[in-house]
Protein backbone atom coordinates (compact mmCIF):
# COMPACT_ATOMS: atom_id res chain seq x y z
CA UNK A 1 0.00 0.00 0.00
CA UNK A 2 1.53 3.33 -1.22
CA UNK A 3 2.13 5.70 1.91
CA UNK A 4 0.23 9.05 2.43
CA UNK A 5 3.04 10.82 0.81
CA UNK A 6 3.06 9.37 -2.24
CA UNK A 7 -0.94 8.95 -2.56
CA UNK A 8 -0.91 12.95 -1.96
CA UNK A 9 2.28 13.96 -4.44
CA UNK A 10 0.68 11.38 -7.04
CA UNK A 11 -3.01 13.02 -6.79
CA UNK A 12 -1.22 16.63 -6.39
CA UNK A 13 0.93 16.02 -9.47
CA UNK A 14 0.43 13.02 -11.51
CA UNK A 15 -3.66 12.41 -11.92
CA UNK A 16 -5.26 15.04 -14.47
CA UNK A 17 -1.70 15.21 -16.13
CA UNK A 18 -1.83 13.41 -19.53
CA UNK A 19 -2.71 15.32 -22.31
CA UNK A 20 -6.19 13.19 -23.03
CA UNK A 21 -7.35 14.03 -19.80
CA UNK A 22 -7.85 17.46 -20.70
CA UNK A 23 -7.82 17.64 -24.25
CA UNK A 24 -9.08 15.83 -26.80
CA UNK A 25 -7.55 15.56 -30.67
CA UNK A 26 -10.73 17.57 -31.55
CA UNK A 27 -10.01 20.20 -29.26
CA UNK A 28 -5.87 20.43 -29.97
CA UNK A 29 -6.95 20.91 -33.67
CA UNK A 30 -9.68 23.60 -33.26
CA UNK A 31 -6.52 25.60 -31.60
CA UNK A 32 -5.20 25.51 -35.31
CA UNK A 33 -6.14 28.33 -38.01
CA UNK A 34 -9.35 26.94 -40.17
CA UNK A 35 -7.10 26.89 -43.21
CA UNK A 36 -4.43 24.11 -41.46
CA UNK A 37 -6.99 21.96 -39.23
CA UNK A 38 -7.27 19.15 -42.21
CA UNK A 39 -3.11 19.23 -41.94
CA UNK A 40 -1.98 15.71 -41.19
CA UNK A 41 1.03 16.59 -39.20
CA UNK A 42 -1.47 18.10 -36.34
CA UNK A 43 -2.04 14.28 -35.13
CA UNK A 44 0.99 13.40 -35.51
CA UNK A 45 1.83 16.51 -33.21
CA UNK A 46 -1.24 15.73 -30.77
CA UNK A 47 0.73 12.36 -30.66
CA UNK A 48 4.25 13.57 -30.24
CA UNK A 49 3.02 15.99 -27.36
CA UNK A 50 1.55 13.21 -25.59
CA UNK A 51 4.10 10.68 -26.03
CA UNK A 52 6.23 13.92 -24.30
CA UNK A 53 4.37 14.38 -21.57
CA UNK A 54 3.94 10.69 -20.77
CA UNK A 55 7.32 10.71 -20.44
CA UNK A 56 7.59 13.64 -18.08
CA UNK A 57 4.59 12.26 -15.59
CA UNK A 58 6.83 8.94 -16.02
CA UNK A 59 9.79 11.06 -14.68
CA UNK A 60 7.59 13.15 -12.16
CA UNK A 61 6.77 9.46 -10.79
CA UNK A 62 10.20 8.27 -10.29
CA UNK A 63 11.00 11.17 -8.55
CA UNK A 64 8.06 10.82 -6.14
CA UNK A 65 9.47 7.05 -5.74
CA UNK A 66 12.58 8.29 -4.81
CA UNK A 67 11.72 11.42 -2.39
CA UNK A 68 9.19 8.51 -0.52
CA UNK A 69 12.38 6.58 -0.39
CA UNK A 70 14.26 9.33 0.48
CA UNK A 71 11.73 10.17 3.12
CA UNK A 72 11.66 6.88 4.88
CA UNK A 73 15.16 7.59 5.38
CA UNK A 74 15.13 10.61 7.56
CA UNK A 75 12.03 9.08 9.41
CA UNK A 76 14.41 6.46 10.04
CA UNK A 77 17.81 8.97 11.13
CA UNK A 78 15.01 11.01 12.98
CA UNK A 79 13.25 7.97 15.10
CA UNK A 80 17.75 6.93 15.45
CA UNK A 81 18.21 10.51 16.96
CA UNK A 82 15.17 10.69 19.04
CA UNK A 83 16.27 7.03 20.33
CA UNK A 84 19.54 8.42 21.14
CA UNK A 85 18.41 11.47 23.21
CA UNK A 86 15.69 9.57 24.81
CA UNK A 87 18.32 6.95 26.17
CA UNK A 88 20.56 9.20 26.68
CA UNK A 89 22.02 9.96 30.59
CA UNK A 90 21.78 13.45 30.68
CA UNK A 91 18.22 14.52 32.16
CA UNK A 92 16.99 17.19 29.88
CA UNK A 93 17.34 18.64 26.26
CA UNK A 94 19.66 17.83 23.41
CA UNK A 95 22.43 20.66 24.13
CA UNK A 96 21.58 22.13 20.34
CA UNK A 97 17.69 22.54 21.57
CA UNK A 98 18.94 23.59 24.86
CA UNK A 99 21.41 26.30 23.16
CA UNK A 100 18.39 27.58 20.91
CA UNK A 101 15.92 27.82 23.57
CA UNK A 102 18.51 29.65 25.94
CA UNK A 103 18.90 32.07 22.92
CA UNK A 104 15.47 32.86 22.18
CA UNK A 105 14.02 33.18 25.52
CA UNK A 106 17.20 35.04 26.40
CA UNK A 107 17.76 32.30 29.68
CA UNK A 108 21.57 31.24 29.79
CA UNK A 109 20.91 28.49 31.97
CA UNK A 110 24.13 26.42 33.60
CA UNK A 111 21.87 23.15 34.14
CA UNK A 112 19.16 21.80 31.53
CA UNK A 113 15.51 21.47 32.18
CA UNK A 114 14.20 19.07 34.06
CA UNK A 115 10.00 18.12 33.06
CA UNK A 116 9.55 20.54 36.24
CA UNK A 117 11.44 23.64 35.22
CA UNK A 118 10.07 23.22 31.31
CA UNK A 119 6.51 23.28 32.86
CA UNK A 120 7.17 26.18 34.38
CA UNK A 121 9.26 28.13 31.93
CA UNK A 122 6.12 26.91 29.81
CA UNK A 123 3.64 28.80 32.69
CA UNK A 124 5.56 31.99 32.67
CA UNK A 125 5.47 31.96 28.73
CA UNK A 126 1.91 31.41 29.00
CA UNK A 127 1.05 34.38 31.15
CA UNK A 128 3.05 36.66 29.37
CA UNK A 129 1.30 35.82 26.12
CA UNK A 130 -2.03 36.61 28.02
CA UNK A 131 -0.47 39.92 29.26
CA UNK A 132 0.68 40.79 26.00
CA UNK A 133 -2.71 40.07 24.07
CA UNK A 134 -4.41 41.94 26.67
CA UNK A 135 -2.63 44.76 26.17
CA UNK A 136 -2.81 44.26 22.20
CA UNK A 137 -6.62 44.39 22.75
CA UNK A 138 -6.67 47.36 24.56
CA UNK A 139 -4.97 49.24 22.57
CA UNK A 140 -6.71 47.92 19.36
CA UNK A 141 -9.75 49.34 21.13
CA UNK A 142 -8.14 52.52 21.69
CA UNK A 143 -7.28 52.91 18.12
CA UNK A 144 -10.62 51.54 17.10
CA UNK A 145 -12.02 54.65 19.62
CA UNK A 146 -9.52 56.95 17.71
CA UNK A 147 -10.92 56.17 14.14
CA UNK A 148 -14.29 56.47 15.15
CA UNK A 149 -13.89 59.82 16.66
CA UNK A 150 -12.00 61.11 13.66
CA UNK A 151 -14.81 59.94 11.30
CA UNK A 152 -17.21 61.36 13.38
CA UNK A 153 -15.60 64.72 13.19
CA UNK A 154 -15.51 64.07 9.73
CA UNK A 155 -19.27 62.84 9.37
CA UNK A 156 -20.34 66.62 9.00
CA UNK A 157 -18.62 66.30 5.53
CA UNK A 158 -20.93 63.72 4.01
CA UNK A 159 -23.70 65.33 4.53
CA UNK A 160 -23.12 69.06 3.65
CA UNK A 161 -23.71 70.12 7.03
CA UNK A 162 -20.89 72.48 8.53
CA UNK A 163 -21.84 73.16 12.31
CA UNK A 164 -19.71 76.36 13.96
CA UNK A 165 -16.12 75.01 14.56
CA UNK A 166 -16.38 74.85 18.27
CA UNK A 167 -12.77 76.33 18.50
CA UNK A 168 -13.47 78.70 16.22
CA UNK A 169 -11.07 78.60 13.80
CA UNK A 170 -11.48 78.13 9.95
CA UNK A 171 -13.54 74.82 9.23
CA UNK A 172 -10.82 73.95 6.53
CA UNK A 173 -8.47 74.01 9.13
CA UNK A 174 -10.28 71.87 11.37
CA UNK A 175 -11.35 69.32 9.05
CA UNK A 176 -7.58 69.38 7.91
CA UNK A 177 -6.19 68.44 11.53
CA UNK A 178 -9.05 65.75 11.98
CA UNK A 179 -8.04 64.43 8.24
CA UNK A 180 -4.50 64.38 9.83
CA UNK A 181 -5.45 62.82 12.98
CA UNK A 182 -6.96 59.83 11.29
CA UNK A 183 -3.91 58.94 8.91
CA UNK A 184 -1.86 59.28 11.96
CA UNK A 185 -4.25 56.67 13.95
CA UNK A 186 -4.71 54.47 10.83
CA UNK A 187 -0.77 55.16 10.47
CA UNK A 188 0.34 54.14 13.96
CA UNK A 189 -2.47 52.24 15.98
CA UNK A 190 0.18 51.41 18.61
CA UNK A 191 0.41 55.38 19.10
Amino acid sequence: MPSYEAKLLSDFLTTPASLRDFMTLRQFTSIFPTAHRSNPAIPELYRELHALRERDIDVVRQEIADEVKRSKQLKREYAKERRRMDDANVAGLHPVALQMEQELSGDRRKTPHTLQTVYASIEAACESLDSQIAEMEDETRDALVQVQEAIGALSDLRHGKFAQSASGEDIVKEVLESLKKLETVCADPAG
